[in-house]
């Protein structure tokens, strides 16, 4: 009698939530590159504000339809929005009452460099994490889950994972905790198993020792190919040439330091930002650095700055601003929770820095000068140093 109650209440619940009641449920699951949720309808030239990007095949209620998203219901409490594009109905999908969680893995591997969480589930479920720092951890609510984790099995193989456990913090939502033995986050991916709706948190380890030349570093020279990016003031100098030119400036200062690199681009090509994230999760860095110049309807707007997504990426951010204000430009300032594409994966810690703008004539003039390549190059790599000393 209980369970037929709880599925009469559920059914009364997807019913009314939906847009046209009188419409079965539609369950949807993400499909295409790089798909992810949002929090509201809100837009600007880099999109909405972005809660969260899935794994392909998560399965999600739709219970609205605005323009080109879909308005899905994470869980009793919660919903989101998502692009029409980056999801396909499956109609052999049914709501279910609750999902249940089972047990738990949590181990290290010396061969992939990576500690894992790994969690069974009954369903593909929607989830998105946050960073927390002091103490440092990864937080991730996994929506529509109720626990039934009766154990969870840790092993002295892990490396990085200092605790994990969970909390129910709503009926329908499981919150998981992993904290880290270091002050730094080092980066982490959530995934699905490619067979079992088993969620899979990939832990990257802190390097064994923090040095330049012990660490992968990318390099993202911004814009490029029809993607001209802003121009120059008097000149007409366009951004993707100059990203490109300064971003090879600290690809050839780094290799000094027998840095191991990799370039997004090397030459004048288009590259949309799924492909950018594509190839940069493949190589795996250990820290990105991306490179943009700046502009401004007003042109007395000048100087420098550094963004980041997320707040335990945020110190390597700071660093390299402080370096770059050495070179006596004006402080725009550390921009966080910024929504640019490459600062979105969580995978590894990333720095977008804004060197100058192109639209002020005192910045142009000093971006046009080849010393000032090498002087900015030399202020990003001091910034790093600086960055490791602090984590040591």
């Amino acid at each position: 009698m209980k369970h037929i109650l709880i599925v009469l209440l559920t059914f009364v619940y997807l019913q009314s939530s939906a847009q046209d009641s009188t419409r079965k449920p539609m369950m949807v699951q993400t499909i295409g590159r790089l798909p992810y949720l949002e929090y509201g309808l809100g837009d600007d030239r880099l999109g909405g504000a972005k809660m969260t990007y899935l794994d392909s095949g998560v399965v999600m209620l739709v219970v609205d339809s605005a323009d080109g998203d879909y308005r899905v219901q994470l869980s009793k409490n919660h919903s989101a929005y998502i692009s029409k594009e980056n999801v396909k109905p499956v109609p052999e999908k049914r709501p279910r009452p609750y999902y249940l969680t089972s047990n738990w893995r949590v181990f290290g591997n010396d061969t992939t460099g990576f500690d894992y969480v790994t969690i069974n589930l009954d369903e593909r479920l929607p989830y998105r994490s946050i960073q927390q720092i002091n103490p440092s951890r990864i937080a991730i609510d996994i929506f529509g889950a109720t626990s039934n984790s009766n154990w969870i099995s840790q092993f002295n193989s892990v490396k990085e994972i200092k605790n994990s456990w969970y909390e129910q913090i709503e009926d329908d939502v499981m919150r998981v905790f992993i904290e880290l033995k270091h002050s730094q986050h080092w980066g982490y991916n959530i995934s699905y198993d490619s067979v079992f709706p088993r969620l899979i948190i990939k832990v990257k380890r802190q390097p064994l020792v923090l040095t330049l030349s012990k660490l992968k570093i990318a390099i993202d020279a911004g814009h490029g190919g029809t993607n001209t990016g802003a121009s120059g003031k008097s000149s007409g100098m366009l951004e993707k040439d100059y990203t490109l030119k300064f971003a090879n400036e600290l690809n050839k200062l780094l290799k000094k330091n027998n840095v191991k690199t990799f370039m997004t681009r090397t030459t004048d090509t288009t590259l949309d930002m799924a492909t950018r994230v594509e190839m940069l999760k493949a190589w795996n860095p250990d820290i990105l650095i991306s490179i943009h110049f700046n502009s401004s309807g007003n042109a007395l707007i000048k100087g420098t700055s550094t963004y980041y997504r997320y707040i335990g990426f945020r110190s390597l951010s700071q660093s390299v601003l402080k370096r770059m204000l050495e070179l006596k430009l004006i402080e725009i300032g550390n921009v966080g929770s910024f929504n640019f594409s490459l600062n979105g994966p969580t995978d590894y810690p990333n720095c977008l820095v804004e060197v100058a703008f192109l639209s002020n004539l005192d910045d142009e003039k000093r971006i046009l000068d080849p010393k000032f390549r090498v002087a900015t190059a030399k202020k990003i790599v001091d910034g790093i140093n600086d960055w490791l000393k602090k984590i040591k």
